[in-house]
C-alpha cells in the first residue's frame, strides 16, 4: 500500500488502514521537511509498481484530482471500522470514510472523497468525485453534492438542495437552497459571498 501525501489527513489515514490489517510501505510528498510518518518512509521521488494498491492522503480536492489524473493506479477505498455504511449505499475508489461517519440507503458516493469524522451524508444522496465532507457536516436526504466541492465542518445542507461543482461552503453554514457551480458561501442561512471561475 502507498500514499499520496503526508499531511495531517495522511496520519488519519494511516491509522485507518492500521485498523483494517493494512500495512503501508511507502508515502509519497515533496515536502523536504517531512522525513517520516510514524516510522513509514517519506519519498520525494515517485517510484510506482503497476497494480499497486494506494490512496491519496491529501486533504485537497484539486490536487487529489490532478494525482488521480496523473497517476492510474488500482485505488482502494478505506473505511474506519466506527463508519455505518449502509448495505444499499454505493462508494467509489479511493474514497475513505472516517470514524463514526453514517452513509445511509441510496446514497451514491464517488472516487476519492473524503467522508470525514461524525459526517452524515443521507438516504439518496449523490456526492460527486473529490469532493471533502468535513467532520460534522450533514448532507440531507436527496440532497447533491458537484464535483470537488467543500463542505465545512459542522456545515448543514438541507433535503433535495443542490450544490454545484467546486464550491466551499464555510464552516457552520446552513444552505436552504442550491448553489451554483464555484459558489463560496457562508452563514445561516447561508448567502454567496463569491464566485470564482477555477479550480
Amino acid at each position: 500500500m502507498i500514499l499520496f501525501g503526508a499531511s495531517g489527513h495522511c496520519k488519519v489515514i494511516i491509522d485507518l488502514l492500521f485498523l483494517n490489517n493494512f500495512k503501508v510501505d511507502k508515502i509519497f510528498d515533496d515536502n523536504p521537511q517531512v522525513g517520516e510518518i510514524f516510522n513509514i518512509p517519506v519519498f520525494k521521488t515517485i517510484k510506482i509498481l503497476e497494480n499497486q494498491k494506494a490512496i491519496i492522503s491529501i486533504g485537497s480536492n484539486s490536487i487529489r484530482k490532478k494525482i488521480a489524473e496523473l497517476y492510474h493506479l488500482d485505488y482502494i477505498s478505506a473505511f474506519h471500522p466506527s463508519a455505518v455504511i449502509s448495505n444499499f449505499a454505493k462508494i467509489g475508489k479511493g474514497t475513505v470514510l472516517m470514524a463514526n461517519c453514517s452513509v445511509n440507503a441510496a446514497a451514491i458516493v464517488g472516487n476519492h472523497c473524503i467522508i470525514n469524522t461524525n459526517a452524515v451524508v443521507e438516504h439518496d444522496c449523490k456526492v460527486s468525485d473529490f469532493v471533502h465532507i468535513a467532520p460534522n457536516a450533514c448532507v440531507a436526504g436527496n440532497a447533491q453534492i458537484g464535483e470537488g466541492s467543500h463542505i465545512g465542518i459542522g456545515a448543514i445542507i438541507k433535503q433535495e438542495t443542490k450544490i454545484g461543482k467546486w464550491c466551499i461552503i464555510g464552516a457552520g453554514a446552513v444552505v436552504l437552497g442550491d448553489m451554483p457551480d464555484f459558489s463560496m458561501a457562508v452563514g445561516n442561512p447561508a448567502k454567496i459571498t463569491k464566485i470564482c471561475n477555477e479550480i
